[in-house]
Parts: structure tokens; sequence; C-alpha cells
């Protein structure tokens, strides 16, 4: 079996270089050798998505926020070594989803409501 590629697509007008290229590291430290390739991608219109072997395990503005290294990890470790420990991080993110379950959802209309389709202050990009 062919090892696992990672591909780290990243908008280069938003400057998500140094993100993609911080992620790169963590995975390559995290996994070393279980990983055939760790591809930086530069593409444009508010793009960060990281896909293993072409599937997609993160996408920023489907999740609408970066993803937490642990979190992305996690996935990544899913699709390429499920009986894999990560150990301090797979409690921490266990424990975030016990959080997010336990805590009352608001209402979903409110939610809803607070979308928009243009970008936020924060979002830079010409081609968001």
């Amino acid at each position: 079996m062919p090892s696992p590629r990672v591909e780290i697509h990243y908008c280069t007008g938003c400057r998500w270089l140094l993100r993609a290229g911080w992620t790169a590291q963590e995975l390559l430290t995290t996994f070393g050798d279980m990983l055939g390739e760790v591809a930086l991608v530069p593409t444009k219109g508010g793009i960060f998505t990281v896909y293993v072997d072409g599937y997609m395990v993160f996408d920023r503005k489907t999740e609408e926020r970066f993803p937490e290294m642990k979190e992305l990890k996690q996935l990544v470790r899913n699709r390429i070594s499920p009986d894999m420990s990560l150990g301090h991080s797979d409690s921490a993110v266990k424990s975030q989803q016990q959080q997010q379950q336990q805590q009352p959802k608001e209402d979903t209309q409110q939610e809803l409501g607070s979308f928009k389709d243009e970008p936020s202050a924060g979002d830079s990009c010409p081609n968001y």
C-alpha cells in the first residue's frame, strides 16, 4: 500500500502560507514516515482545506473556523492509522467533544440569522 498523501490547500491572497507550513510541520512531526508526502497547494478564494489521499478531512469554509491542531491530527490519524494512539491529543479532543455535547443548543433561527455571504472584517482576501 502506498504511503498516504496529505494536501493542504491554502489561500495565497489571505497570506495563509505560514499557517499551512506550520500545519504540515505538525503533521510530519506527529506521523513521521507514516506519511508519504505533505503537499502545500496554493490557491485563492479564502480556502484552507486538508485532504488525505483525496478525501477532505477539514474545510475552513464549512466549519467556519480553522482546525485545532489536536483535532486535525485526530482526523488525519483516523484516515491513515485508526488504531494509532495520539496520547494526550486523543483525550483533549474527546473532552472537548463531550463538553460541546453537554452544552445546550441555542435557537437555530438565531444561529442561521448570523451567517453572512460577505467576508467578515477579519477576512482580508480580495478573492473570498
